[in-house]
């Protein structure tokens, strides 16, 4: 019984969104048997989006994009660095943002500002914890972005 339990737990972390990423092709319906059911979709013209969140608590998103044919493109984690600096003020918005990362763990507003910002963690170079802050104009487009340390997980550097 407790090798079975052991083998049923070492095939769930396998499956889990940051083991072995799912082979190129495979359809929706395999990835949710690998993965599990996605936390959201998102249509980007033909393509399909499948997020895999990582929870409110997590530091790590995985976008599984599936081509008009249903069948899986690309799948990476999505909350980097190197993705946040490819991000465009005043060009990218709401719903390139929402595309691209996922939803965030949180929403703030600054009423002073006129500015929504919304909250990602992550591993700023892959080491440091940390919340990036993508703020919006009230039109949506992005404003700025700004990063810091995640206090839940960094509390001597949030001071």
């Amino acid at each position: 019984m407790v090798a079975m339990t052991s083998i049923s737990l070492l095939l769930a972390a396998c499956a889990a969104p940051g083991g072995s990423p799912p082979p190129p092709g495979s359809t929706a319906e395999q990835l949710q048997a690998l993965l599990g059911r996605p936390s959201a979709s998102y249509r980007d013209g033909a393509d399909t989006l499948l997020e895999y969140a990582t929870g409110p608590s997590g530091q790590a998103t995985y976008m599984a994009r599936l081509g008009a044919d249903g069948r899986l493109l690309s799948y990476e984690q999505v909350l980097s660095s190197e993705k946040f600096a490819a991000v465009k003020i005043g060009r990218d918005n709401q719903h390139s943002i929402l595309l691209t990362f996922g939803q965030p763990f949180a929403r703030q507003r600054y009423p002073l500002n006129h500015l929504e910002a919304w909250l990602y963690r992550y591993k700023e170079q892959g080491v440091w914890n940390s919340i990036m802050y993508v703020q919006f104009r009230p039109d949506g487009s992005v404003d700025s972005l700004q990063n810091g340390p995640d206090p839940e997980r960094e509390p001597h550097r949030a001071r």
